[in-house]
């Protein structure tokens, strides 16, 4: 079983997080952010990982620490999950319409962290939401578990479409990059033997 549960405490959070690569898109998420509720859930129902994740934040300061500590402790338990990445697909491409929007999420589980964004938002809030702390979150996630994401916003108006249409595509895209190809016979995607660095 691929699966990490990862604590994370400090002075602005307390996080636990559970996932596991090989299910079926069960979630049980509070991160006390409604509109991020609702984006963790539609990654675990698309990319078929289940996650947990239960978060105490500073709430009372802004959404800042909670965000981003959600997607850094995500990023981890996907990372540990992964172990050695022996045998994934590593690779992981998906257009997702939504309505009037189309994005494109290519990514990397390389064990090189970087983010390309090119997407916006024209309102400043979704539910309770700060858009400016999407980008942020995808940085975070990116971060921890060690993956080469390019996120791009094809076209679309509606900043619900627009949010929503990201995070299924990197659903999408982390389902095809985490699962396992037979074809491999647990062998470690790259000519150096070994992912990162």
């Amino acid at each position: 079983m691929r699966t990490a549960r990862i604590e994370r405490n400090t002075a602005e959070t307390k996080i636990e997080v559970e996932v596991n690569l090989d299910g079926t898109g069960k979630y049980d998420v509070s991160t006390g952010i409604g509109f991020l509720d609702h984006m963790v859930e539609q990654f675990s129902r698309h990319s078929l990982i289940d996650v947990t994740m239960k978060i105490d934040g500073d709430l009372h300061v802004d959404q800042h620490h909670t965000t981003e500590d959600s997607a850094l402790a995500l990023g981890q338990a996907l990372a540990q999950a992964m172990g050695d990445k022996a045998g994934i697909g590593r690779y992981g491409t998906a257009y997702s319409p939504m309505d009037e929007t189309l994005a494109r999420v290519a990514l990397d589980i390389s064990g090189r962290p970087y983010l390309v964004w090119k997407a916006g938002f024209s309102q400043e809030k979704l539910g309770e939401w700060d858009t400016e702390l999407i980008e942020h979150w995808f940085h975070s996630v990116s971060q921890t578990a060690g993956i080469t994401l390019h996120i791009e916003l094809i076209y679309g108006t509606n900043n619900h479409h627009i949010c929503e249409a990201i995070y299924k595509g990197f659903a999408r895209a982390m389902r095809t990059g985490v699962e396992l190809d037979q074809r491999k016979g647990g062998a470690i995607p790259s000519t150096k033997g070994q992912l990162g660095g």
